[in-house]
């Protein structure tokens, strides 16, 4: 089995002076390094720009915007994409699994 290369997307490479410097970097997969749509979402994170996001009115809407390759912001921390069946959160080291909380189902803590 091969396993593909993952290599480092610099929040800096993005964003010249970033208002959240953490993390400063985001081990991304080659397609996931090209996405626009997720150079989009990580620019408003870092630079706390959300003036093109909305809060969802329902959950659909959450999950119509990932279907459609876009990602959503959680508690304008966290980027979230849906992948595989399952709903991910992004940190440093990569993507990772996103647990079920009672917050998840509070529609104000998205934005997408």
């Amino acid at each position: 089995m091969q396993f593909r290369k993952k290599e480092r997307l610099y929040v800096s490479d993005l964003v010249d002076e970033p208002a959240v410097t953490y993390p400063a970097w985001y081990v991304l997969s080659a397609p996931m390094l090209k996405n626009e749509f997720l150079h989009d979402v990580l620019i408003a994170l870092h630079t706390c720009t959300f003036t093109h996001y909305e809060t969802p009115l329902s959950y659909e809407a959450i999950f119509e915007a990932m279907s459609q390759g876009r990602f959503a912001i959680y508690k304008e921390r966290y980027i979230v994409g849906y992948f595989g069946g399952k709903m991910m959160y992004l940190e440093s080291q990569g993507w990772k699994s996103m647990t079920v909380t009672q917050e998840i189902f509070l529609l104000h803590n998205w934005l997408i």
